[in-house]
């Protein structure tokens, strides 16, 4: 997956995806900007991070939900979760994020260090340092300290989230 900053909230994303699905799974973007209430460009960010994360796909003006959108979208909160964690560790951002995280000590970083590392891969730092957060929160992969603004990566010993069975590794998670 390419490098892509999260410019929606995760609520705001799974918002879309559920009104996609009320729509029979596709729909014209100006019509789901207009049952949100959103002028168009407004819907431009969740847009562009479900199709990251290979959840919608847009073409011609037409969202659709894809397979992995359907799959999460039929799970529960907490298998939603552990989709969504397995989609953002494919990407580039989280994917240094992760490996920062797990070279550090104590497998800490503070926000300022997560700064330092987002800007060193050329992203606007500050516009998305707390969506970012964010996102890596719900999703579980890391804890945040507000207080001490520290990052504290969440280990796991079994394989994260989803059950053997709920996989096909000839195609990875979807």
């Amino acid at each position: 997956m390419p490098t892509s900053y999260p410019k929606c909230s995760p609520n705001e994303l799974m918002g879309l995806l559920v009104l996609v699905n009320g729509h029979r799974g596709s729909e014209d973007v100006a019509i789901l900007a207009a049952d949100l209430d959103l002028e168009i460009d407004e819907i431009f960010p969740s847009l562009e991070y479900a199709e990251v994360l290979s959840l919608l796909k847009v073409v011609d003006g037409r969202a659709t939900l894809t397979d992995g959108g359907r799959k999460l979208l039929a799970r529960s909160i907490r298998d939603r979760k552990s989709l969504l964690r397995e989609q953002l560790r494919k990407t580039t951002l989280f994917k240094t994020i992760m490996r920062a995280l797990e070279n550090a000590p104590m497998h800490q970083m503070t926000e300022e260090e997560m700064v330092r590392l987002i800007a060193f891969t050329t992203a606007p730092a500050d516009e998305y340092v707390q969506n970012i957060i964010n996102w890596g929160r719900y999703a579980e992969l890391f804890r945040f300290d507000a207080e001490a603004q520290v990052l504290t990566e969440i280990r796991r010993t079994s394989p994260p989230g989803v059950r053997p069975a709920d996989r096909d590794p000839r195609q990875g998670l979807w």
